[in-house]
């Protein structure tokens, strides 16, 4: 038998509910990529010494185990590489960003991207000025591992906020 729409309960887990979290959100290092990193490059190498010294003759250990673990350590080299420290936390970016702007900052939300090849971490901050409703806004990007603004640009606001009243409704 089929079950309705309102027969179905789902929940979150427990540790995901938002009424339980208290304290700050830590956003993860992205240094965490290191540790596939260091694996895939242990792999790499115990593959490609295993091909060397079982030898040309060998049945079951072929070239393939050669150009996996070539591959494999340079997967783990990239790895490594781009395993940036992430210093700088969302509240530095929006401090960065509100300090680039030169207007007062209200409404602001930060997210993290990658950028570039090497996939530096860089936190892309949109601002909207203080007054209410907003006269200008921005979109500032901010290295994530130095602090240093990548990039920037600011605008009159375009939204047209005319019908609805001072509180931001209708």
């Amino acid at each position: 038998m089929a079950e309705s729409d309102d027969d179905v309960r789902d929940e979150l887990p427990e540790d995901l509910q938002p009424s339980v979290f208290v304290g700050p959100y830590v956003f993860p290092n992205n240094n965490r990529r290191r540790v596939p990193g260091y694996l895939y490059l242990g792999l790499g190498l115990a593959l490609i010494a295993l091909k060397l010294v079982t030898g040309a003759d060998a049945v079951l250990v072929n070239a393939g185990f050669l150009w996996g673990g070539i591959a494999l350590v340079a997967v783990g080299a990239y790895h490594l590489v781009v395993g940036w420290d992430l210093d700088v936390d969302e509240s530095d970016a929006l401090v960065a960003a509100a300090v680039r702007v030169g207007f007062p900052v209200g409404h602001a939300s930060a997210q993290l991207g990658w950028r570039g090849w090497l996939s530096r971490p860089t936190w892309r901050v949109l601002l909207y000025s203080a007054e209410n409703p907003p006269t200008r806004r921005g979109l500032i990007l901010v290295d994530g591992v130095n602090g240093e603004i990548v990039d920037w640009f600011t605008e009159e606001n375009p939204e047209d906020w005319s019908d609805l009243d001072g509180d931001l409704t209708a």
